[in-house]
Formats: structure tokens, sequence, C-alpha cells
């Protein structure tokens, strides 16, 4: 291992050494799997009877992330998945801010907002309205990383095949949505579900491209996020529609007439011509309409009913960020007092202790109130939560 990842491991066995660590339900039915530091092979199979195991464990042998499985097991402990004899599942939704279009990590404070508003969406407006779930079975955590993980433990649910739970996935991504028959139903107050999203999403819809033909500031950007959501719903159902920034700029032409809009929204869509499949793509593909209330799930950790997932109260490898559980009303970003990752995840020394050196251009990152962008070769002194996070990154090295 070299001098920089064991410096790395160190801190991290440190901090399991310390820390209060989270135990999950039913420990000893979980399959546990490590990374090690320097690029070891994953450590797999592995099971404790306790959490003092798992933190004795990590003292002796401080490993770069740490997971458990989603899955309950008769026997974790064995190597074939077979004689594991699986006995169940939790359903997990995994929300990471760089699958939404148009969106970086680059911009990392920028990027967790985005994702946290996902999220808070996903509940808010699916799984607890329109699925009936319950924050009794709920476990909210932030990953450690690029966004959110909402755990659901209902055991009435633990059954549920990988088919059931894709089905619930693709409610929730609006795929096969009627978007003409909901806007059918605009002035439709009673309208519920997709009807009403679609509805309210038209508005927003119009909006934001009158802002592209109008030249309003930002709108260079809607129109990049708008060809990504575009290119987005073409990678998932195969759509082959108008999608370049010529089209999205004809159809915010269109937009910008007064008695135009009226009209769509009395569902007069063939004066779009053209241009109609354009418009009614945008509003099924569009972050903030459709997957923006839906939340950009990671299909795969929703259906996958053998998943390992990260352990809250571990630390996160790539950021040295810790995965964090807080209360579901937190989770709200317009709430009286949202969780912020960017103050409560950083858990490692806060001294301003170390240089670093930035090796990338155009990084943003933010350690409680300050905010750093990044210059290739400028050097700077940070805390140890700060430079871990950077380095770990590949933003900047240690001098």
């Amino acid at each position: 291992m070299s001098d920089g990842w064991a410096r790395f491991a160190h801190r991290f066995g440190q901090y399991y050494q310390n820390a209060s660590l989270w135990s999950p339900p039913r420990i000893k039915t979980r399959e546990w799997m490590f990374i090690p530091f320097g690029g070891a092979p994953p450590l797999r199979h592995k099971s404790f009877s306790d959490v003092n195991q798992v933190q004795s464990f990590l003292s002796q042998r401080a490993m770069h992330s740490c997971f458990y499985s989603t899955a309950y097991w008769r026997r974790p402990y064995e190597l074939k998945m077979a004689d594991k004899l699986w006995q169940g599942a939790d359903l997990i939704f995994d929300l990471d801010g760089d699958h939404l279009p148009g969106v970086t990590d680059r911009d990392f404070p920028g990027m967790l907002a985005v994702i946290q508003e996902q999220a808070w969406s996903l509940w808010n407006d699916f799984l607890e309205p329109e699925f009936g779930f319950s924050q009794d079975h709920l476990q909210v955590t932030f990953s450690g990383h690029r966004g959110f993980h909402l755990h659901y433990r209902d055991p009435q649910l633990f059954h549920l095949d990988s088919e059931a739970r894709r089905e619930l996935v693709s409610h929730i991504r609006g795929e096969g949505v009627d978007v003409q028959g909901g806007l059918a139903r605009y002035h439709d107050q009673d309208a519920k579900g997709w009807t009403q999203r679609i509805r309210d999403g038209m508005d927003e819809m119009i909006m934001t491209l009158r802002s592209i033909h109008r030249g309003s500031d930002g709108s260079s950007a809607e129109l990049r996020r708008l060809e990504a959501a575009l290119q987005s719903l073409q990678d998932r159902e195969g759509n082959t529609s108008q999608r370049s920034a010529t089209a999205i700029k004809r159809l915010a032409e269109l937009m910008d007439h007064d008695n135009r809009v009226q009209r769509l929204k009395e569902g007069k869509f063939e004066l779009l011509g053209n241009y109609q499949t354009l418009f009614l793509n945008l509003l099924k593909a569009d972050a903030s309409v459709v997957l923006g209330s839906a939340g950009e799930t990671d299909e795969v950790v929703t259906i996958d009913v053998r998943r390992q997932i990260r352990w809250p109260t571990s630390l996160h490898g790539k950021s040295g960020m810790r995965v964090s559980e807080f209360s579901l009303a937190r989770l709200d970003p317009d709430g009286s007092r949202p969780y912020n990752p960017l103050h409560e995840a950083f858990v490692l020394g806060m001294d301003d202790a170390h240089e670093v050196e930035w090796v990338v251009d155009d990084a943003v990152a933010q350690f409680g109130e300050r905010r750093i962008e990044s210059t290739v070769g400028e050097r700077f002194r940070i805390h140890e939560s700060g430079a871990t996070f950077l380095v770990l990154k590949g933003w900047a090295k240690l001098v």
C-alpha cells in the first residue's frame, strides 16, 4: 500500500475505533462486503453477530468502503449464493445526483442540492401518497458522496421479487404515461398522480421555453438540460423524435405567444405542427417535470433483491464523508431544519493543517460555509476533512 493510501487507512481506522456505529436490523442474517485500500480485491461473504464484531474487524484493518446486504440470508457466510438461502430483502431507493440530465458532480454543492430535492419529491410525491408507504418503516441516509438512500423495511414487502420491484420503479419513472391524455385534464383541479404532475409540468415547461427564446439568464444551461433530458428519454425508451438544440429553440419561439399558449392549455396541440411530439416528449423527459417529480432512482439497486448498500455511519472511500442517517423531516430542503451534508457529513479533523494543490479546473467544493473553486496549480491550506475529500476525488494532491 502506498504512503498516501496508508495515511487514509490509518485515519479511517481511528474513526472506526472511536465512532458510535449503526447496527443494521437483523444483523445476523446480513452478508457484508468490504473494499480495502490500495486496490486489493473486495472481501465478501463476511457475517457478524453484532455491530461490536464489525467495529473490531474495522479497527484491525480499516476499509476504503463498507457495504451490507439489503437481503436477509439464513446462512450469509456461505460462498455460493444458492447456499445462502435468501429470506427476503429491504426495498432500497438510491438517488445519485450525477445520474440526472445536465447535472455534474464537478459542482458538488449544486449537485447535492438538486438530488436532495429529488429524494424528497420521491417520498412526498410518490412513495407516501401513491403507494401508502409509512415513515415508520423508513430510514433516510446521505450516501456519503453523490446522493441519498431511502431504505424501506416493511415486513409485508420483504418478499417482493425483482419484477414487482421493477413495476414500482416503472411507475415512478413515468414509463408508459399518456402525456397527452393527462394534459386533456389540464383544468381538472381534482386530478391526482401523473395527471396532476403533467398538468403542473406544462406550466413550468412553457415558462422554461419562453426563457430560452428570450435569452434570459441561465437560458443556455436550461437548453442544455432539456437536450440531456431528451437524450435520457431516448436511452430509456428508444424514442427517436427531435432532440436537437435547434428544434428546441424553434419550439421555444412558438411558445412566445400568449394566445397560442392559452389554446395549448385547452388541448389544441396541433398548433405546434411538427413540434407537437417534441413538446410532449419534453414534458415527459424534463427532470423538473417527470424524473424531477419521480426522483432519478437507480433502478438496478431497487430491483436487485441481493444488493449491497453502503453501511450508515461508515466512511465513503471516494469522499471521506460519513454515510449519515437523519430524520425524514430533514430531507425536505424547504423544511425548518433541512439536512446539509456539507455541514454535517465531514467528521475528520477540522483544523487547517494540510496544504493541497489543485490538479483540476472547474470544480466547486464546499465545507461548511467555505466554498472554493479550483484552478490547476493553486495551493492552499485546508482541514483534514477537506484535504481527504479533495484528494480522494482526484481533484487535488497533498504537498
